[in-house]
């Protein structure tokens, strides 16, 4: 028998009580099969807000009337551009203004931070993340590790999930820091697994480095524009996002930098420096000698990208119009939707197959996103799926990441999202 609320009925009353339902008007969704489809792959690629091309086409106008003098006669002038984009990320990240710059990419800005913040020492060298990090923050730190000198093999310390389990137990990370009080120098982790969309306790995990004098770092891809954050409040000491996912810039498009406000005027800090990242007063005074930005800006290279920026621009207007804590709050009943959806039609196939959902049922620890672990069911499950209109994530051996975005998913998403699944698995 079908769940009460397994129901279009019930998806469209939910949708007709939703405060921020009208802001997915302001999205292009892309259509399969003649319809809108069913996008839950913002956690890989967010959506584009309608306002994109009008943002770019601003400045390339201005490119086209003023050329070089755009730096400074432009609307916008693209010699503070990227200050634009800092008061409103620095509120999606819970930072103040002088922690925050949108710069690079964030990989590139994962290693700039660490130049500065991984400082190994023949005692303290050692650096703990989590287990299946993303494949990019574990080339980084493998990197790092053997730029200074050292065997990732000893040097890198991860904590995965127990036998039989799914998630990364927090008591299993504090052990694994006071384990290593003596020889640890940085505690890196994403804030939201990629794989299994399990939130951290950044918080707490941040408290427990600084107690055994190491360094807190993050990495927030999946957790910036999808949870609330509060970076300055817990000291963190830097942390990096991109801006394609949960923040809906484009792909590839620039990242956020934070460094926090207890760092922000030393410049005896190491790091790799460029021309944007110098005392800005005097930056075309073209003088020898590297005098940083007090602050996150300090970790600036090279001049603003701004066509991407103004992109970013767009979709921060989106944010700061709502807030992350409404954004937050439907968040947790879509995705508790999607639980119960999941689960009812497990329940009635499971002669066929099951789906076992390895993301925490706690709301705390989870953002908007659900991996699905399919048994009885391979890819041929998934492609069905994707032949209905649905665009989700097969990671191997079968796991479905399914993430319901706020600012443009519906609640009827995933009920139509539920009647694919029960047509994928009665195919042959």
């Amino acid at each position: 028998m079908v769940a009460e609320h397994n129901s279009l009925e019930y998806a469209k009353k939910l949708d007709a009580q939703d405060p921020l339902a009208a802001y997915r008007e302001k999205f292009f969704i892309p259509q399969v099969n003649g319809q809108d489809s069913i996008y839950f792959t913002g956690n890989s690629l967010g959506l584009q807000p309608k306002t994109v091309r009008d943002y770019i086409q601003q400045e390339l106008d201005d490119w086209a009337t003023f050329g070089v003098e755009g730096h400074f006669d432009a609307k916008n002038p693209w010699f503070s551009y990227h200050e634009l984009l800092t008061p409103k990320a620095a509120k999606i990240v819970g930072a103040l203004d002088s922690e925050v710059v949108i710069t690079h990419s964030l990989t590139t800005n994962l290693h700039l931070l660490m130049v500065s913040f991984y400082r190994p020492t023949e005692q303290r060298f050692k650096i703990i993340c989590e287990a299946k990090a993303f494949p990019s923050d574990q080339y980084a730190l493998e990197s790092q590790v053997k730029f200074h000198g050292f065997d990732p093999k000893e040097a890198i310390i991860e904590v995965g999930p127990r036998e039989g389990e799914h998630h990364i137990r927090h008591e299993d990370i504090l052990s694994a820091i006071e384990t290593n009080a003596d020889s640890l120098a940085l505690v890196m982790f994403g804030g939201v697994n990629y794989y299994t969309g399990q939130l951290f306790d950044m918080k707490d995990i941040t408290r427990a480095t600084h107690d055994v004098g190491a360094i807190a770092g993050f990495d927030l891809a999946h957790a910036a524009g999808n949870v609330e954050l509060y970076l300055h409040d817990w000291e963190v000491d830097f942390a990096a996002w991109c801006s394609y996912k949960y923040l809906n810039s484009g792909p590839g498009n620039v990242s956020g930098i934070f460094v926090h406000q207890k760092h922000e005027n030393k410049p005896e800090l190491p790091r790799f420096a460029g021309w944007w990242g110098y005392e800005k007063d005097t930056r075309f005074q073209m003088e020898a000698g590297f005098k940083p930005m007090k602050g996150a800006e300090g970790w600036q290279l090279s001049n603003a990208p701004v066509l991407g920026m103004a992109a970013h621009l767009a979709s921060l207007d989106v944010f700061d119009e709502v807030g992350m804590k409404k954004l937050r709050a439907k968040s947790e009943q879509l995705t508790a939707y999607l639980e119960e959806i999941i689960q009812d039609i497990s329940n009635r196939y499971q002669d066929q197959c099951s789906f076992e959902i390895i993301t925490p049922k706690d709301k705390s620890q989870r953002g908007a996103q659900l991996s699905i672990l399919a048994h009885g069911r391979g890819k041929a499950m998934f492609e069905s799926l994707t032949k209905q209109g649905v665009i989700a994530d097969w990671r191997e051996p079968n796991v479905i990441r399914i993430a319901p975005v706020p600012l443009y998913n519906s609640f009827t998403d995933i009920y139509r999202f539920g009647e694919c699944l029960e047509k994928a698995i009665s195919e042959k």
